[in-house]
């Protein structure tokens, strides 16, 4: 380090950092020393990446004597949060059991669909690691298949390729909230977004849907139906799912089929959708903006600011007076008070009144710590539309 002074967070730049033995590879488990050699902790390398370090331990010299008995006890109290404090796998059985820098495991990230666990490595370090992590999962999880999966910003962001692809399941079926969905774990293209289901938005759907009842509900970037079929069974009059790929939608009619609820779901473009719902005068009470990431970097703010506008905008035209507009962001870079900015610039523009209910945020499986606000990427808001 060139200071003796380590930053809070999990995270150390390449700045911070002196010139590194040549012999060490990316990717090692290293000890990390202070300016005047005192020992700090333990991390993970990565000279090809701008997170030089990604800090593992700060304390104890002989932590990380035994890799697997660290990462068995880190991976047991982030599942003890979900299964005793939290008591997920009461209400589903898809749910994320590490959270990366959110449970003191920089660059991880374990989901549990239904009888399989994936791993979405977004360092270097814990893919080699990943037989590692495997093994204690396996002690947590006995009997489920572990998928392991690098997403290509990842891999370009740590310079390296993966030596494998990930194992595909084929399709399996989780349950949530009472629903019951198809995913393909891991998939590789035909995992969808993330690691085959987003985990993050599973209280933010019953929420939304508790405002559905007799309402007639439009559910934009639908993916595979979790807004749209949790409204369907709140007593919805109609709902409508709109998403611009056809391999996600046709897995959410199949989860329509399987839970017998009445969705109709439309192979389209969000933005010239809510054009033409503009022309034709056609208004809903409940409208549901849940896009993907349209910001995945700071070179990106402006264009994806602008997008987000753009399709609130529309959005906000689109719902009944005396409705709602359930928005949300995934965009980490995106500030929550520019989200809300954004928000109420989109209904000036529409010439729409609002009202903020309720701001929205990951599921309590997606923690944060407070040195670290980039855990907070989710972000949502219910607004009233007058």
């Amino acid at each position: 380090m060139k200071s003796d002074e380590l930053s809070p967070g999990p995270w150390v730049f390449a700045r911070q950092v002196e010139s590194a033995p040549a012999e060490l590879e990316n990717g090692a488990l290293v000890e990390v020393l202070d300016a005047s050699g005192r020992f700090v902790g333990h991390a993970l390398y990565n000279g090809a990446s701008d997170i030089r370090l990604r800090m593992l331990s700060r304390g104890r010299r002989s932590e990380l004597d035994k890799p697997r008995a660290f990462l068995l006890k880190r991976l047991k109290s982030a599942d003890d949060l979900r299964r005793r404090l939290l008591r997920l796998p009461e209400v589903s059985d898809a749910y994320r059991i590490a959270h990366a820098e959110g449970d003191d495991l920089p660059g991880l990230i374990v989901d549990r669909l239904g009888t399989a666990l994936v791993c979405e490595h977004h360092a270097l370090g814990f893919w080699r690691l990943r037989q590692d992590v495997e093994w204690a999962l396996r002690e947590l999880y006995p009997g489920l298949e572990v998928v392991h999966r690098v997403p290509g910003t990842a891999a370009k962001a740590e310079g390296f390729t993966p030596d494998e692809p990930p194992r595909d399941l084929g399709e399996i079926e989780i349950v949530e909230h009472a629903l019951r969905y198809p995913v393909r774990p891991g998939g590789g293209a035909q995992a969808g977004h993330k690691t085959g289901w987003f985990c993050d938005q599973r209280e933010n759907r019953v929420r939304v849907a508790q405002l559905a009842r007799g309402r007639d509900v439009l559910d934009l970037c639908c993916n595979a139906g979790g807004f749209a079929l949790q409204a369907a069974r709140a007593g919805a009059r109609s709902v409508v799912g709109v998403d611009l790929d056809e391999v996600v939608l046709e897995r959410a009619r199949e989860a329509a089929r399987l839970n017998r609820l009445d969705v109709r779901f439309v192979h389209a473009d969000a933005f010239p959708y809510l054009r033409e719902l503009e022309t034709r005068g056609e208004k809903h009470g409940l409208v549901v903006v849940d896009p993907h990431k349209l910001i995945v970097s700071r070179e990106q703010m402006e264009l994806g600011l602008r997008k987000y506008h753009d399709l609130n905008t529309l959005a906000l035209g689109c719902v009944r007076p005396g409705g709602v507009l359930a928005s949300f962001s995934c965009s980490g870079l995106l500030q929550e008070s520019a989200f809300m900015g954004m928000l109420f610039g989109a209904a000036r523009r529409a010439g729409r009144g609002i009202r903020l209910l309720e701001a929205l945020a990951a599921g309590p499986d997606h923690p944060q710590r407070p040195d670290f606000s980039r855990s907070r990427y989710l972000k949502g808001a219910l607004l009233a539309v007058d």
